[in-house]
C-alpha cells in the first residue's frame, strides 16, 4: 500500500484506543487506521509521545482571531474559520448572536458562501427567539417572539446552510417554530430559556419526533440543548426546570447536551458529573468562542454588545454576563480531561457525537477507512503538534 501521508502514534477516537497505531491518508481520505502491527506497508518509526485524534467538531462558536461571524463579513468569517481549523477544529458551525432581522439575513448570506466553499459545515442561529430574562450576551432589545414570516426570510437567506437554531421553549409560537425547523431538517436547540420542566421536556420530545419524520433526509436526528446550565435557571429540587428536562432527554438518548467545559462556564465537578449521568455519547463539547479567541485580553464586540476580556474571561460591559468563550475546542478537551473525564470520552464528545448531530457520522468525527482525512496530532499533554484537514497539513495561524 502506498499513501501520501503516514502518521504513527497512539490513536484515540470514540471507537478505539490503539497504543501503537498508524493512520494512512491518500487522496484526502483515510486508507488505514489501526494497529501498526497490521499495517501492510512501512509504518515508520514508533512515536510513543504522539497522540492521533480525529479532527474536532464544534457545534457552537461565534468567531476567532478578531472576527465575529455576526459582522456580516465573509472575509472576516473566513479568517476566523481558518484560524479554528489551524487549532484542530476541522469542522464547525458558525454561530450568530441575536441581531436585527436585516442583519441576520445579511449574516446568513455571508455564511452561506463559506458553507458552499466547505470552510464551515453551516450556520447556527442563537436567537432572536430567546427569553429576555435569560438573554446572557444577547442584546435584549433585539429579542423577538417566533414569527413565521421572519423565519421564512431566514430560510431563504441561508438555504440549506442553516443547520441549527436555539430557541426558548416557553415563547408563544415555539411549538410551531419547532415544526417549521424539523420539516427542513434544521435542528431545534433548547436554550436561553426559563421554561418549566414540562415545557422544556415537551419541546425536546417534539423536536426529536419531528427530526425522525419521513421528510427529513439530512441525517440530523437528535435535538440539542444549547450550553447546558448556562442561560437557564439553576436546577432546584422543587423546580427542576430545563436542566433536569435536558439531562433526562440526554440520558435516554433523545437529545445531545452542549457543555462549555472551558473552566469558566462550568465547574470541573459539574462537567464530570454530566458525563457520569448521561454518557459521552449524549454530550457535545463546545467552545462558544468569540472574536477574542486566539488573541490577547482587551476590548471586543459580540454582535451589538461591547465585551471586555480579562485574563481570558469575556464579559459584557453593560451587565457583567459571561460573553462566550476564548478557548479552542482542543483547550476544552484538555480541560475536560483535567476534570477527571477519560480521554476517550472527552474525544468522543468533541468528535463523533457532534458529527452525528450534524448528520455527518460517515464523513467526519472518527478515523475510519473512507472517511475524510481530518486529523489532529497532539503530545501527551494534549498540546497541539499539527492538523491535517482534508488530507493536507494546515498552516499554523495566530
Amino acid at each position: 500500500m502506498s499513501a501520501t501521508l503516514i502518521l504513527r502514534g497512539r490513536i484515540v477516537t470514540g471507537s478505539m484506543d490503539v497504543p501503537d497505531g498508524v493512520v494512512a491518508i491518500d487522496g484526502g481520505v483515510i486508507t488505514y487506521a489501526g494497529p501498526a502491527s497490521d499495517f501492510p506497508g512501512d509504518p515508520g518509526p514508533t512515536d510513543h509521545a504522539r497522540i492521533i485524534l480525529p479532527g474536532l467538531v464544534d457545534l457552537h462558536c461565534h468567531g476567532a482571531l478578531g472576527s465575529d461571524f455576526s459582522e456580516g463579513s465573509a472575509e472576516g468569517a473566513r479568517s476566523a474559520a481558518q484560524y479554528l481549523h489551524s487549532r484542530g477544529t476541522t469542522t464547525l458551525l458558525a454561530s450568530l448572536v441575536t441581531g436585527s432581522p436585516k442583519h441576520l439575513v445579511r449574516n446568513l448570506k455571508a455564511l452561506k458562501t463559506l458553507a458552499d466553499d466547505g470552510l464551515i459545515a453551516g450556520s447556527h442561529l442563537e436567537g432572536p427567539f430567546l427569553a429576555s430574562g435569560q438573554c446572557g450576551a444577547h442584546d435584549p432589545t433585539l429579542l423577538l417572539e417566533p414569527d413565521a414570516g421572519l423565519v421564512a426570510d431566514l430560510f431563504e437567506a441561508a438555504g440549506s446552510s442553516l443547520v441549527s437554531m436555539t430557541l426558548a421553549a416557553e415563547l408563544p409560537g415555539a411549538t410551531a417554530l419547532v415544526d417549521m425547523l424539523t420539516a427542513r431538517g434544521v435542528i431545534p436547540s433548547l436554550g436561553h430559556t426559563a421554561a418549566d420542566h414540562g415545557t422544556a421536556a415537551s419541546l425536546l420530545e417534539q423536536a426529536a419526533a419531528g427530526l425522525a419524520g419521513p421528510g427529513n433526509s439530512t441525517g440530523r436526528i437528535r435535538p440539542t440543548v444549547t450550553h447546558l446550565f448556562n442561560a437557564m435557571p439553576s436546577l432546584h429540587h422543587r423546580s427542576p426546570g430545563p436542566v433536569a428536562a435536558s439531562i433526562s432527554a440526554a440520558h435516554s438518548g433523545d437529545a445531545v447536551v452542549e457543555l462549555i467545559a472551558d473552566g469558566v462556564h462550568l465547574a470541573p465537578e459539574t462537567v464530570k458529573m454530566v458525563f457520569e449521568l448521561v454518557g459521552a455519547e449524549n454530550i457535545a463539547l463546545v467552545t462558544d468562542s468569540m472574536a477574542a479567541t486566539g488573541l490577547q485580553d482587551g476590548q471586543y464586540r459580540l454582535g451589538t454588545l461591547a465585551v471586555t476580556v480579562d485574563r481570558g474571561v469575556a464579559r459584557v460591559d453593560s451587565t457583567g454576563a459571561i460573553a462566550g468563550g476564548t478557548a479552542t475546542l482542543l483547550d476544552v478537551v484538555r480541560s475536560t480531561v483535567a476534570a477527571g473525564v477519560p480521554l476517550q470520552d472527552a474525544v468522543h464528545a468533541a468528535t463523533a457525537v457532534p458529527a452525528s448531530v450534524l448528520g455527518l457520522p460517515a464523513q467526519v468525527g472518527d478515523l475510519r477507512v473512507g472517511m475524510r482525512a481530518d486529523v489532529v496530532v497532539v503530545d501527551r499533554g494534549l498540546l497541539l503538534a499539527g492538523v491535517v484537514r482534508r488530507g493536507e497539513w494546515v498552516r499554523p495561524l495566530g
